[in-house]
């Protein structure tokens, strides 16, 4: 390694798993501009959150890279450990009253389980409960409920199907939170 590539490499070890210019301009745009400044976790610079949303272990990450998100949790957002999203989605927890568009119609709070993917661009509504390791196809609009394990897709999405019972999201290890393992049950 060449010299003047020590500091890029270096920088590239501090701010893994994304790299270090994202996250310097997520930085900048964060921090110093005060864009989405009111969150501890990192948000990509081209993601716009507003609201309550409370994230479990390991979803800063989807945060910080996943760009063009729209998260809105005006009526609260969970969102368990370990769940991915790629770019463009959309989790949106309350709609416009009709009668004063100002303000936002009371809806129960989306709650998403743990282990979940959500593919690019697709759109979760108020309301909407994903169950643990489930499947959200790209481009999907997800109206109603997602049970666990299920894989859905399409405008509204439906069922694809449903994984193998026999496999499940194992906690992580304490040395390596970043890698997910899959475990054998015993029937």
């Amino acid at each position: 390694m060449k010299p003047w590539q020590w500091l890029g490499h270096c920088l590239d070890r501090l701010c893994r798993p994304i790299p270090w210019g994202l996250a310097l301009v997520n930085y900048v745009h964060q921090r110093i501009l005060r864009v989405n400044s009111q969150y501890p976790f990192s948000v990509n610079f081209t993601s716009r959150v507003v609201g309550n949303v409370k994230i479990g272990s390991n979803v800063w990450i989807s945060f910080a890279v996943s760009g063009g998100c729209y998260i809105q949790a005006n009526n609260g957002i969970e969102i368990g450990d370990d769940t991915i999203f790629a770019p463009g989605v959309k989790i949106i927890s309350a709609n416009h009253s009709f009668s004063d568009h100002g303000k936002w119609n009371k809806a129960p709070s989306i709650k998403i389980g743990r282990g979940v993917w959500i593919g690019a661009n697709a759109v979760v509504l108020p309301g909407v409960q994903i169950g643990d390791g489930a499947v959200i196809g790209a481009g999907s609009v997800v109206t109603k409920s997602v049970g666990a394990g299920e894989v859905v897709a399409g405008n509204p999405a439906k069922l694809v199907r449903t994984k193998p019972r026999y496999f499940k999201i194992a906690l992580q290890d304490e040395l390596n939170p970043i890698n997910l393992r899959t475990t054998h049950l015993s029937e």
